[in-house]
């Protein structure tokens, strides 16, 4: 047939069958009366000419068009969306569906012009991605259809999937308590624009109610807390020079963030002590520069792969309001050991 597309007429007619049977047979409709050998045939045939059903056509007479919107704000440019994404990919494809993905650079101009432009295609739902975790203002273009929120919460109370960070807090001071680390464990990263501004960041308060919990439970409570403007290595690096100049010094420190744990590694290192042997540090996030530290970080990792994952299976399966909280595992390297002495 050269390169015209193949037609279900052209199907029907290589399987000797009416164009309505063999769409029934291609559609998966039963109660056809057909015999296993003319499903065989239209299959058969549907093969050999190459014939793809017409989607649009489909989807005018199921409203469904098999086509997921992703809408981020700058996640697809940043270190950790590659996971987002893939996850979405990978659950979309399991259930014969398309990603369609979109970033919106934190442009209100631009993303009501690429909202316009995906809901033109009339897709089956909308998965909006936030880079950090944090309450945001939905567009109100996509209220109208599903949504889930990913990596997101917002006022609207739409179902939305989250990374399990007080989880994680906890798990990261029972791992310390577990070593034997009782009444000299620091913390590195108090930021209280962070733990009291949602719409800056969810994961700072999660975090820090999971390891004051902990702790607590224990009976043990932190040496001492130093704050920082940002969670970068510079700002662990000046926290972990002031915490050793005091008269006491810890046996662990807990970093917000991997990035305040480099710089801490930077300040140890330069005062000639050695991870974990003179001090265990244990951090979050996984970023992909923790496992090529010497010793190795370890950390609790954002799950981004299964996060992308359940977003579109909670979309899919229309799932209510409320958050879906996927666990961060602990990738257990060298940098933690028991106190010395």
């Amino acid at each position: 047939m050269g390169h015209e597309r193949a037609t279900l007429a052209d199907v029907a007619r290589r399987a000797g069958l009416s164009k309505t049977a063999a769409s029934m047979v291609l559609n998966g409709r039963e109660g056809t009366r057909l015999s296993a050998e003319a499903h065989q045939r239209v299959f058969a045939a549907a093969e050999e000419l190459g014939y793809r059903p017409n989607v649009a056509a489909r989807s005018l007479r199921t409203r469904k068009t098999a086509t997921i919107a992703f809408v981020s704000d700058i996640v697809a440019t940043t270190r950790f969306a590659g996971g987002l994404i893939r996850g979405a990919l990978d659950a979309a494809r399991e259930r014969d569906h398309v990603l369609l993905i979109t970033e919106t650079q934190g442009d209100a101009t631009f993303e009501r012009y690429a909202i316009e432009a995906i809901l033109d295609r009339q897709v089956d739902g909308v998965i909006y991605a936030a880079m950090a975790t944090r309450r945001l203002a939905v567009p109100p273009a996509i209220l109208g259809g599903s949504v889930v929120l990913l990596n997101a919460t917002s006022p609207e109370s739409l179902p939305c999937v989250l990374p399990d960070d007080e989880g994680a807090g906890a798990m990261v001071a029972e791992t310390l308590l577990a070593h034997g680390h009782r009444d000299r464990i620091a913390l590195i990263g108090r930021n209280r624009p962070k733990e009291r501004d949602p719409e800056i960041s969810l994961a700072a308060d999660a975090r820090l109610r999971g390891i004051r919990a902990t702790l607590a439970a224990a009976g043990v409570s932190l040496l001492a807390e130093g704050f920082c403007p940002e969670w970068l290595p510079e700002h662990g690096y000046a926290a972990m020079r002031t915490l050793l100049d005091r008269p006491t010094r810890p046996t662990a420190v807990i970093c917000m963030n991997d990035r305040l744990a480099f710089g801490a590694y930077q300040a140890l290192g330069e005062a000639g002590l050695t991870i974990p042997d003179d001090l265990s540090v244990i951090s979050f996030d996984d970023d992909p520069i923790a496992a090529w530290l010497r010793p190795g970080l370890s950390t609790a990792a954002l799950p981004h792969e299964q996060m992308g994952r359940r977003a579109v299976e909670v979309l899919l399966d229309g799932g209510a309001g409320g958050a879906s909280f996927v666990p961060m595992p602990l990738r257990r390297r060298r940098s933690v050991a028991a106190p010395a002495g």
